[in-house]
């Protein structure tokens, strides 16, 4: 059971659905804390947004992931949760070298990561995650208080997660969290 949600672009939640995508890159939401990410939980629900996304933000090779998002894209006032993540690293990252090694593993384009990077203070947090499939989709009418660029939600009820797979195999996941560690490892923070 998880009553907390990620809002995340639609397209990212779609690459991260079908094993394209193991790393969030976070700056922090207009309406956050400061305008600051915090790694608030470890486990929360992937919540599609369609807030500040476009083409041009996904990497050329990734933007398949956008249109079958917008051809997914659910009737207004309403989302759709069906795959969850958990957090099995995070790390901070404090020049552009540590970005651009994490490009094999998301779909931003490169500049969306350099504005992310940029904006503010520069630096990014970036979150590994495993994604996970729920046995169904749950349907969740937005409200006001889900409304805005914030990365966190917290959910009406917690919504179940039982009998969810992961997106990737235990191999497939553990060789690509390896590859990012290594790349990774001097700005680790947990």
């Amino acid at each position: 059971m998880l009553q907390y949600a990620f809002k995340e672009w639609a397209a990212i939640c779609k690459a991260m659905a079908v094993g394209r995508q193991l790393v969030i890159l976070r700056k922090g939401g207009i309406d956050e804390n400061s305008g600051k990410f915090s790694l608030e939980h470890r486990d929360f629900w992937l919540y599609p947004t369609f807030l500040h996304q476009t083409i041009e933000g996904i990497h050329p090779d990734a933007q398949h992931c956008y249109h079958l998002a917008m051809l997914n894209k659910p009737p207004e006032g309403q989302a759709r949760l069906s795959y969850f993540a958990h957090v099995t690293a995070a790390y901070e990252l404090h020049d552009m070298v540590g970005a651009y090694k994490l490009q094999p593993f998301h779909c931003y384009s490169q500049q969306v990561v350099e504005n992310r990077f940029n904006y503010g203070r520069p630096g990014l947090h970036a979150l590994l995650v495993r994604v996970y499939r729920a046995l169904r989709v749950h349907k969740i009418d937005e409200t006001p208080a889900f409304a805005g660029c914030k990365s966190w939600v917290e959910l009406a009820k917690p919504l179940s997660t039982e009998g969810a797979v992961p997106v990737l195999t235990d191999a497939v996941f553990e060789e690509q969290a390896k590859l990012i560690d290594q790349a990774l490892k001097p700005s680790a923070l947990v």
